[in-house]
């Protein structure tokens, strides 16, 4: 694997720093806690440190979505950054301990008056999940909190859609496209979610149109960015972007880049249990195989490996060794 200059990241990843709570749950108690089952829920700080002392044991992790991915990068074996924005508390030291572990450089700056975001995720007896998510530090990320030199040095600078929506996130995105641009990084977007494309599709059409190298998206965000169908959403894609990874659930993913256009299928045989993370980690395999300068086929093989690890388990992170799951779908030399 090639490394970037001055030893920085060579993929370097940037969106909210949130720490995942993962605990058990009855019915019961969601029901007693006011919350709304199987489904996401904001709430504000008082509220997260209220919920903290009622769960029971739980499990914490470094999450968000482009720090997913970073994490996804370093344990394929590539040399993956991560900006985003912590509190000056526990969770903001759970949150460095745990990316640095695995191998991401930890490119986070502090804000000491704001807790460090949180996910409180609840897991009762039927595996749904009930989400409780205190934003909190994350989304005071500032122009002046994108690490020019770590982005200027990477071969690839990967941006989640998330972050657009931050008081800042707008002014952010343009810190990063001014210094990619003038070092010849390239800038890679993913769409995040449904409701990030509706809130701010123009903004975010023209930001790809101007600036983008590569996206990353599902197809119901395709669809939703060019209000049209599948098919057209992918046709007018390709007249917005020069390469893109697109996934659509069990009909499998395509890329494209240039003139070239390729096709894959999930693996049928292996059981969802859950899909978070599955798009985090499709973009990990999808970022570390074209910066390694693998072609299309190899680069969407590799990502559908990575994000079938993903809905394997409850929870993003992996737990196999992607390497080792991926060596005999790769060219022998690949890993090196």
């Amino acid at each position: 694997m090639s490394e970037s200059v001055n030893n920085h990241a060579s993929i370097v990843t940037v969106g909210n720093a949130i720490v995942d709570v993962i605990a058990k749950a009855t019915d019961q108690f969601i029901t007693e806690q006011g919350m709304m089952k199987n489904a996401m829920n904001l709430i504000d700080a008082d509220r997260a440190t209220t919920l903290y002392e009622a769960i029971g044991p739980a499990t914490e992790v470094s999450g968000g979505s482009a720090a997913n991915t970073a994490v996804g990068i370093s344990l394929l074996g590539g040399h993956a950054g991560f900006i985003g924005k912590v509190g000056a508390d526990m969770l903001a030291r759970i949150f460095r301990h745990d990316i640095e572990a695995v191998g991401v450089e930890a490119l986070l700056a502090a804000q000491p008056d704001l807790q460090t975001a949180c996910s409180y995720i609840l897991v009762t007896p039927d595996k749904k999940r009930t989400m409780n998510t205190y934003l909190g530090a994350s989304i005071a990320l500032k122009p002046e909190d994108m690490n020019a030199d770590a982005i200027a040095a990477a071969d690839i600078v990967y941006i989640e859609g998330y972050l657009y929506d931050a008081p800042d996130g707008p002014a952010c995105w343009d810190k990063i496209a001014t210094v990619a641009r003038e070092a010849g990084t390239r800038i890679a977007v993913s769409l995040s979610d449904g409701w990030c494309v509706e809130r701010h599709r123009p903004a975010m059409h023209q930001f790809i149109k101007d600036h983008c190298d590569m996206v990353l998206c599902n197809s119901e965000e395709a669809e939703l960015m060019f209000q049209t169908d599948k098919d057209n959403a992918i046709r007018q894609m390709r007249q917005l972007v020069a390469e893109a990874a697109i996934t659509d659930g069990e009909n499998g993913s395509i890329a494209f880049a240039g003139n070239d256009l390729v096709s894959i299928m999930p693996d049928r045989d292996i059981a969802v249990m859950d899909t978070t993370g599955a798009g985090d980690l499709y973009a990990s395999g999808y970022l570390y195989a074209r910066h390694n300068g693998a072609d299309l086929d190899m680069a969407i093989k590799l990502a559908t490996i990575t994000a079938s690890e993903a809905i394997s388990h409850i929870g993003a992170r992996p737990q196999a060794d992607l390497i080792e799951i991926a060596k005999p779908a790769m060219p022998a030399d690949f890993f090196g």
